[in-house]
């Protein structure tokens, strides 16, 4: 692996998409190493289940630990399209409206115009609210306390009794290090890190360097899993356990500001057109841990990669909302979305 003038990795640049699974696996693993990423769980569901799952690198660098599928990382930003299930569960509940300014949950942001629930939603409340797009972290988390607000518990304890435990989401939870949060899962903590991998930034050379991964736990970032649980999650979105077919519909649906253009963002999810086929999609970058789901809800596809370094997204302006300047995204939507490599 090299570096571009502008500090960019170079990397393998494949002249024709991936023709088959095992093909696929190893530019996903060569990308990792070129991305230097320590290690990563990876899955792909079809349907109601999951067809492939593994893992990558090491998710202990010192001990030579690899991971696995179910192996748990922290999924940082990908933990906004669980808030925005939440969400919309208590909008289909009538406790709240996306119309609803935040101020009516304690919320006070400076700037023109009102600041409404959809606006932190859809990252339009910066500036006058409605008018653009900026992907912002910190105003998405201000949604926890809208979560907890209008559904009587806190945001940890509706994740627990949504997610975690009708799924059984054994190795999916709150931020261990918010213990508060953590212990609502009953698991035990010492076990569970036991299973989570350590995480790592890179050095002046290039080398590893054991990190501490950040301990907030909220609507924005937090939560902790493992590519076979969020693809398990993940279908049971398309399955509709969560919310009712029109709701993920609109959460699946570009928002538009107020001039009417549309954004890259729908409710709590990128949304874009590849090829004429639809692809939902979240990243996440955060201190020692970065991630990636691709949804193609029109073909009962998910794409889960998930990491114990910040680089699968911290090269790539991934909040623009184009998933395809990743060049993991990319190997997945060219091998099995646009292309025709076979699945199991």
């Amino acid at each position: 692996m090299g570096c571009g003038s502008d500090g960019s990795p170079t990397l393998t640049i494949f002249p024709a998409p991936a023709a088959s699974l095992e093909e696929f696996a190893g530019r996903i693993d060569r990308l990792r190493a070129e991305l230097n990423v320590p290690g990563a769980g990876v899955a792909i569901a079809r349907g109601d289940r999951i067809v492939w799952a593994t893992g990558l690198g090491l998710a202990d660098v010192e001990g030579r630990t690899a991971p696995s599928a179910s192996t748990s990382f922290h999924l940082a930003s990908l933990t906004k399209t669980y808030a925005a299930i939440l969400l919309l569960q208590l909008e289909e509940e009538g406790l709240v409206s996306l119309d609803d300014p935040v101020s009516r949950y304690g919320i006070t942001l400076p700037g023109p115009g009102v600041v409404r629930v959809r606006h932190l939603l859809t990252h339009t409340s910066d500036g006058t609210p409605g008018t653009a797009y900026r992907y912002n972290g910190d105003r998405y988390d201000l949604l926890t306390r809208v979560i907890a607000q209008a559904g009587g518990v806190s945001f940890a304890e509706r994740v627990v009794d949504t997610f975690i435990r009708p799924l059984d989401l054994r190795q999916t939870a709150p931020n261990v290090l918010d213990r508060a949060s953590f212990d609502l899962t009953g698991f035990d903590p010492a076990v569970f890190e036991q299973n989570l991998a350590r995480g790592y930034s890179v050095g002046p050379s290039g080398q590893f360097v054991a990190t501490a991964y950040p301990s907030h736990f909220g609507a924005a970032a937090g939560l902790i899993s493992s590519a076979a649980d969020v693809a398990r999650y993940s279908m049971a979105i398309d399955a509709n356990a969560f919310l009712g077919e029109e709701t993920r519909r609109r959460m699946f649906t570009p928002a538009t500001l107020d001039s009417g253009g549309p954004i890259p963002y729908g409710l709590g999810w990128f949304v874009q057109t590849v090829s004429g086929m639809k692809v939902v999609w979240h990243y996440g970058s955060w201190t020692a841990n970065s991630s990636l789901i691709v949804k193609v809800p029109d073909r009962g596809l998910t794409f889960v990669i998930l990491a114990n370094g910040d680089r699968l997204s911290t090269p790539f302006d991934l909040a623009a909302g184009d998933v395809m300047v990743s060049p993991i995204a990319r190997e997945f939507v060219d091998a099995f979305v646009t292309g025709s490599a076979p699945l199991p």
